[in-house]
């Protein structure tokens, strides 16, 4: 009896061995529909390699969670599992709400200074709603499982597992992962690779898209923790860029005539890099001394010192885009963008954080650091070329304003590192609190405080043009409603345009101001978007637009406005960005700055246009490269063999990587105050 009842126990022992596959396969085919589900919700492309990596690399997280709960008690191991498909669920809902308003996944620095979205709350609830069955759909899985699992039975989590499903488990983990990396390793390893963005780089879009979102966020925690240094070889050798394109026209189409043409000086700083490299022991700094050593700087041009003395305002306008310039409807930006300076061919890239890295490029006239907030960040470094800091010296009054919350992204902290006395809502700006707040009534309440006291530079960051863009939950669209009624547009188109109508306003009293102070005619006036109006749909930018706008290019490019009253206009056909304001107006100025040390060049030199995307695209005077999709075409005119072609990308390509690296570096080691003194 007692023999049968043993072999009886070892018999069910033996058909328990798979008895959890069940579970296993539920959380397994829950997290590949979450993957192919948010991959569907993103602009970038659904078939490339991209599906196979971020399927191979989730399963495998998958396995591991799952071999780690064989281990525990019953009760536990259900706790634990449901967590974990919670966790999961939880992670892709946000991030596609996320994506849906900001166009990009936040990264972990960004969720552990996520209370502040929480201002945005009617912005957020509003993309729920409106992405209510995608919703709907990755909280499915969840709530299976809760039913499932209510009574023990139905998924099997309350057996003893074996070593030997616990071994299984374990080898299709190693087995997943392993293939992905072997794949990884194996393939393209060009920018914007999985290669690229599982190794070197951090671009949260693309990383989503070529290695999925658990991946992505793995990598982003782990390299938040222990930190993350590029992959890039050192020392950085000098990559010279072919010179491929024909006769270049001047960059400037109108003006006067030179002759004789002066000869012109560079525009650096008395460094003495051959000292610093000798002298430096560590090899980071090294590197960067022999790469900024070795970059050609722009030479002085018939604009330099144009605006010297002169007052400076500087805005970054919430999704300001040349769609708001309207002759009749907004004449003040009409005027503006067509007697100054007109740039037909200036670009907005959007950045990591949307906003805030808007801000720090126009300002900084450096490219952010993915993963983290570099405005923020570089409140605890030199920042000497920013305006405030560049004029202050000299005497200038240097004002910042923004009309929303004053700590928002730290701009508390950040601002009066960037040279000025700060004020925003709750911090001596006393606007009234709707949502967005009037840059009128910023403007109303502001201008007096400097204008009075010359030379003067007032920055300001705006808010009304926020998204989102109806007449229910935007204060600024619904005052200004009657005044766009007539427009040929959709809710959404009226809308913003209703918003800039706001902006225009602002300006108008802004100039009103300058004349009552009798300061009009020395006064420059500089302004920008952070980034193109991605709360509209692509609907609504067509419409704005009159015509289907590409979406690799066209979709940033912008309006920059430089206007200085009296002044000849002036059009500049090149490629430029806002990457390119801060050596611009300091070059106008005639301030003492290193070219070398900047990003951008100045808009208004010689030197070879470059404007410069997250992705690692890139426009030049010769043509433009796609680095999503791997692609590089020719300006018309320009005639260029295969090899020719890829060898001018590959150039191009890699001092655009080493841009973004040593961009990144100033920020982590305090380059500035290295080489400059605090």
């Amino acid at each position: 009896m007692q023999e049968r009842q043993t072999n009886r126990r070892t018999s069910r022992r033996k058909t328990h061995h798979f008895e959890g596959i069940q579970i296993l396969l539920y959380l397994w085919v829950s997290v590949i529909i979450f993957e192919l589900f948010l991959r569907t919700q993103t602009e970038s492309g659904f078939f490339n390699e991209g599906i196979f990596y971020s399927l191979l690399l989730s399963s495998a997280l998958v396995f591991l969670f799952y071999l780690l709960s064989t281990f525990l008690p019953k009760k536990a191991k259900k706790v634990f599992l449901g967590f974990f498909l919670g966790f999961m669920t939880l992670l892709f809902a946000s991030q596609l709400i996320y994506y849906k308003i900001f166009k990009t996944f936040y990264t972990v620095f960004s969720a552990k200074n996520g209370g502040q979205v929480l201002e945005f709350i009617n912005d957020i609830l509003f993309a729920m709603g409106k992405n209510a069955l995608g919703l709907l759909l990755l909280f499915v899985p969840l709530l299976g499982y809760v039913l499932l699992s209510v009574k023990g039975k139905n998924l099997k989590t309350r057996y003893q597992h074996t070593w030997f499903e616990r071994g299984f488990v374990g080898v299709l983990m190693i087995l997943f992962f392993g293939s992905a990396l072997l794949g990884i390793n194996l393939g393209n390893q060009d920018v914007n690779s999985a290669y690229d963005l599982y190794y070197r780089n951090n671009y949260p879009v693309a990383s989503v898209n070529k290695l999925g979102l658990l991946t992505s966020m793995r990598l982003d925690l782990q390299r938040t923790i222990f930190g993350f240094e590029q992959v890039l070889a050192p020392p950085p050798p000098k990559v010279e860029i072919p010179d491929v394109a024909e006769e270049p026209e001047s960059p400037v189409n109108e003006g006067p005539e030179e002759e004789p043409a002066p000869v012109y000086e560079e525009q650096v700083a008395d460094i003495d890099f051959e000292k610093l490299i000798a002298e430096e022991t560590n090899e980071n700094l090294k590197n960067m001394h022999v790469y900024f050593s070795e970059r050609t700087p722009t030479k002085e041009n018939e604009y330099t010192g144009m605006f010297e003395g002169y007052n400076l305002i500087l805005i970054t306008a919430e999704a300001y885009s040349h769609y708001a310039i309207d002759k009749e409807l907004t004449p003040t930006l009409y005027k503006l963008a067509n007697e100054g300076f007109r740039f037909t061919n200036f670009y907005n890239p959007i950045w990591g954080v949307s906003t805030s890295d808007g801000e720090y490029v126009a300002t900084t006239g450096l490219i952010p650091k993915s993963g983290v907030w570099s405005m923020y960040k570089s409140g605890a470094i030199s920042m000497p070329y920013a305006m405030g800091n560049q004029l202050r010296p000299l005497g200038y009054k240097t004002m910042a304003y923004h009309n929303h919350t004053y700590d928002y992204y730290e701009r508390d902290i950040s601002h009066p590192n960037l040279g000025y006395d700060y004020k925003g809502l709750g911090n001596g700006l006393n606007v009234r609190k709707t949502w967005p707040e009037s840059d009128l009534e910023m403007m109303e309440l502001t201008t007096d405080e400097y204008m009075k006291d010359e030379p003067f530079h007032a920055y300001y960051m705006t808010v009304s043009g926020h998204m989102r863009y109806d007449f229910n939950g935007n204060y600024i669209a619904y005052k200004n409603r009657d005044l766009v009624s007539h427009l040929p547009y959709g809710v959404g188109g009226k809308a913003y345009m209703a918003t800039q109508i706001e902006l225009d306003k602002a300006l108008e009293h802004l100039l009103a101001k300058l004349e009552e102070y009798g300061v009009a005619d020395k006064t420059l006036i500089a302004m920008s978007a952070d980034h193109y109006p991605y709360g509209l749909e692509k609907a609504d930018i067509d419409e704005l637009a009159g015509h289907t706008v590409e979406e690799n290019f066209e979709l940033y490019k912008s309006s920059f406005i430089l206007y200085a009253k009296g002044m000849e206009p002036v059009t500049i056909d090149r490629p430029v960005s806002s990457l390119d304001i801060i050596p611009t107006i300091s070059n106008l100025m005639n301030t003492d700055f290193d070219s070398r040390l900047l990003m951008g060049v100045d808009m208004l030199s010689d030197a070879p246009p470059k404007v410069i995307f997250n992705d690692r695209s890139f426009i030049t005077d010769v043509g433009s490269y796609n680095a999503t999709k791997g692609v590089f075409t020719v300006n018309p005119g320009v005639t260029m063999t295969e090899e020719e072609k890829e060898t001018y990308r590959k150039a191009v390509s890699s001092e655009i990587e080493r841009q973004f690296y040593y961009s990144a570096m100033i920020l982590d080691t305090d380059y500035y105050g290295k080489v400059l003194g605090k």
